[in-house]
């Protein structure tokens, strides 16, 4: 079969990719950079460095180094994403890896490094990552993408893997199409929340369970999509900043006094978990910068942010994340390590523009 030319339809100028990005070129001092790389984020990161990754957590990794602004990182680890990118075109994959749209996290940071550094192989590498979403992934009858290659299940995780690199890439409505699909499946109407899996041809749920970290995935990913789609798609932008309203409360009626949550949302028998406040105060934050959300959540985000700043210790592991890498109990992974500094690039820039 003819292979087809799909090329990335943004500009990645303004719009698709306008997180507040300070990048940290040579041309910058190293005075500058001490001072927006504090002691604890320093060691949070070499502590995310430290960890094997799969792709989704390569990918998730990588978008904290883009909003940090870190452009030398980003390409040394967009090149190492491509390194490992799959003749079908996913990305980051190592061996084994069964996920479809888990090697898509890495697409927007392929993409951006491919502009910064002028790369036309790593350009290549984010067109294929696109191809193969669009063309190749296997799907609903809907048209609804898979997130495993051997089994024909929605997770809630894929509302953070595909549809935000659908729409930095210009294929904005597929993205919308991709969050429709698995918010009519997994959104759960009446407590406001996402269950995690549901099996497509045996009709019904894997899990039903409200995890905590899927509905920080959603939350986080429905946020970096409603932020790219471009100024004519407004109404479909506030379709996406109710759905992400509508989760942020389902979570937040279920906060711990000490602002962190249960690893199932709904059920304080299940373990004490750090990642989801993280997810949810990264989500505020930035929603608060970009005018989608109302400044009355500000306040229980800086105390999930404090929490999880307590959570961090003397070596920069964020500790009592759903852990890797079975993720059935807490302990430490790249995700936590992830969205701490995404959630500390989101505080950042907003008290910047405040």
């Amino acid at each position: 079969m003819k292979r087809r030319n799909f090329i990335i339809k943004s500009s990645l100028i303004g719009g698709a990719l306008a997180i507040p990005i300070h990048p940290t070129k040579a041309t910058q001092s190293q005075s500058d950079r001490t001072d927006s790389d504090t002691e604890i984020i320093v060691k949070v990161k070499k502590a995310m460095l430290s960890m094997q990754r799969a792709s989704w957590e390569q990918g998730v990794a990588l978008q904290a180094f883009l909003e940090l602004g870190d452009t030398e990182m980003v390409y040394l680890m967009a090149k190492e994403a491509v390194l490992r990118q799959q003749e079908d075109g996913r990305l980051s994959v190592l061996y084994t890896d069964n996920g479809v749209t888990d090697p898509a996290a890495s697409g927007e940071a392929v993409l951006k490094a491919a502009e910064w550094f002028n790369d036309p192989k790593l350009k290549t590498s984010a067109d294929k990552m696109v191809e193969y979403l669009i063309e190749s992934a296997p799907r609903s009858a809907d048209g609804i993408i898979y997130h495993t290659l051997n089994s024909p299940e929605f997770w809630v995780d894929s509302l953070y893997m595909a549809p935000p690199f659908l729409s930095v890439a210009g294929y904005h409505h597929e993205a919308l199409k991709q969050i429709r699909g698995i918010r009519k499946i997994l959104w759960n109407e009446e407590y406001q929340l996402f269950s995690h899996r549901w099996h497509d041809e045996e009709n019904k749920f894997v899990n039903k369970d409200f995890w905590g970290v899927g509905n920080g995935w959603a939350a986080a990913g429905m946020l970096r999509v409603a932020h790219a789609f471009p100024e004519e798609m407004n109404e479909e932008r506030d379709e996406l900043v109710l759905f992400i309203k509508q989760v942020l409360d389902g979570c937040l009626k279920y906060i711990r006094h000490d602002y962190l949550f249960h690893n199932v949302i709904d059920k304080p028998d299940t373990f004490v978990e750090t990642n989801l406040s993280q997810m949810l105060a990264y989500t505020i934050f930035r929603g608060i910068n970009y005018g989608y959300l109302e400044y009355k959540y500000f306040e229980v985000a800086e105390k999930m942010r404090k929490a999880a700043h307590v959570k961090v210790d003397k070596h920069g592991y964020v500790q009592d994340v759903c852990g890797a890498p079975f993720f059935i109990k807490p302990g430490r992974a790249t995700e936590g390590q992830a969205f701490f500094l995404l959630m500390e690039a989101a505080y950042k820039d907003m008290k910047h523009q405040l």
